[in-house]
């Protein structure tokens, strides 16, 4: 469905995103994971056509993206990271904006509105004014404005910064369902629980470059199914990878400071190979 051939971008001397090259298949949800600067909301400004590659092409079901291709602006939706609701407008009138910029007729989008605001759980309160949602009632209406041409492909830029856990928790549980209605969704995110709990595949990517792509368990595997993690006699973490719980233990048995063994997380995988944590 979606197709990152080279791609590089570059703003004067600066490579914001250095030569990505991803196929992500139709179906599948895809997380691109990095911390702040990556590169990753650069990479999305070039899927949806506001940013044009220095060198590299995007096609999208087999168009290339462009940001005048409106047939393929019909087929996608997107949440950026930063609210674009209208404040003024109501939840539901929003939805209504939303829907005329699409040109869908009035009954329709009338019957799609109603659908949404049940799937999102914004059914109760839309007629309140968009500035006195909270951060999470904000993150669920943008979703749902993002799913008004019912598009295959989602774009999802950072979708929970900044909202409470509980919130997210539930934003997620839209997110699983919109998975489960078999639609190519791409999500941008810094926080390594999010992508090892929604997605099949994950793409790691740190200063402008992807240096792994797999699903979480196989990246998770190339360190090993357990981690050791201690202070060492400067008083530094240090973090041991094992096979086993039995060979975790072993292991621990010199350790005279105090250890956890734990399963191995995507944390664990893209402190190990950039030494930089998610942030």
């Amino acid at each position: 469905m979606i197709e990152i051939k080279g791609v590089t971008k570059k703003y004067g001397n600066f490579t914001a995103v250095d030569n990505v090259d991803i196929r992500i298949p139709r179906g599948s949800f895809f997380a691109l994971l990095g911390p702040n600067g990556a590169g990753k909301t650069t990479l999305i400004r070039m899927l949806i056509g506001l940013a044009k590659p220095s060198t590299g092409e995007i096609l999208i079901n087999n168009m290339k993206v462009h940001r005048n291709n409106n047939k393929l602006k019909k087929m996608i939706g997107i949440v950026p990271q930063y609210t674009n609701l209208d404040k003024e407008l109501t939840v539901r009138e929003n939805l209504i904006f939303s829907a005329k910029i699409f040109k869908i007729p009035r009954r329709k989008a009338s019957e799609k509105i109603d659908q949404l605001l049940e799937f999102v759980e914004l059914k109760e309160i839309e007629d309140r004014e968009t500035n006195k949602l909270s951060g999470g009632m904000k993150r669920k209406l943008m979703i749902a404005k993002a799913l008004i041409n019912d598009p295959q492909v989602i774009f999802l830029d950072e979708p929970t910064v900044g909202i409470d856990l509980n919130s997210r928790r539930k934003i997620w549980d839209i997110l699983k369902s919109m998975k489960k209605q078999g639609k190519t969704i791409l999500l941008t995110t810094h926080y390594i629980e999010e992508a090892d709990y929604l997605c099949n595949s994950v793409s790691l990517m740190n200063n402008g470059r992807i240096f792994y792509y797999d699903t979480p368990e196989n990246l998770k595997r190339l360190l090993g199914e357990y981690t050791l993690e201690y202070f060492n006699q400067e008083d530094k973490t240090e973090y041991k990878y094992f096979e086993s719980m039995e060979e975790a233990r072993i292991y621990s048995n010199n350790i005279k400071t105090e250890f956890t063994i734990r399963k191995t997380t995507l944390e664990d995988v893209f402190y190990n190979f950039t030494n930089r944590k998610v942030i």
